[in-house]
């Protein structure tokens, strides 16, 4: 069989809707579900109210560590960009007397005070 000259070595061109996409930050997810899951996330997805949902069930369940600086400081050993939230609580707990309370941005005191009536009753155990 002869080779087929007629193509171009290289990445398969793309769709003008795919640089759209690519251009706006919108990212192909793979995601492994069960059947019944997964039908139930397409059919959630036609909703138009989807994304702002997804948007805040993964503030609730996760953190953007380099959003606070104590955390940051807490997280110094870590290289993931995002913690789970009741992790965050729980480091926080631990390792309170490192946490600069002084001069700690109103953004972090919210996080604490939510994480601690999440994950501890409305107390953070200190």
């Amino acid at each position: 069989m002869k080779p087929d000259h007629t193509r171009r070595p290289g990445r398969p061109k793309k769709s003008p809707d795919s640089r759209r996409e690519q251009t706006a930050g919108v990212v192909v997810v793979p995601l492994k579900l069960a059947a019944r899951d997964a039908e139930r996330v397409r059919s959630a997805m036609a909703r138009p109210e989807f994304t702002s949902r997804l948007r805040g069930l993964l503030d609730d369940a996760l953190v953007e560590i380099a959003a606070y600086e104590n955390l940051s400081a807490l997280c110094r050993n870590r290289r993931d960009r995002y913690l789970g939230a009741e992790e965050a609580f729980r480091l926080y707990e631990r390792n309170w007397p490192r946490v600069d309370q002084h001069n700690m941005k109103l953004a972090e005191r919210a996080l604490i005070e939510r994480l601690a009536a999440r994950y501890g009753n409305g107390v953070l155990n200190v």
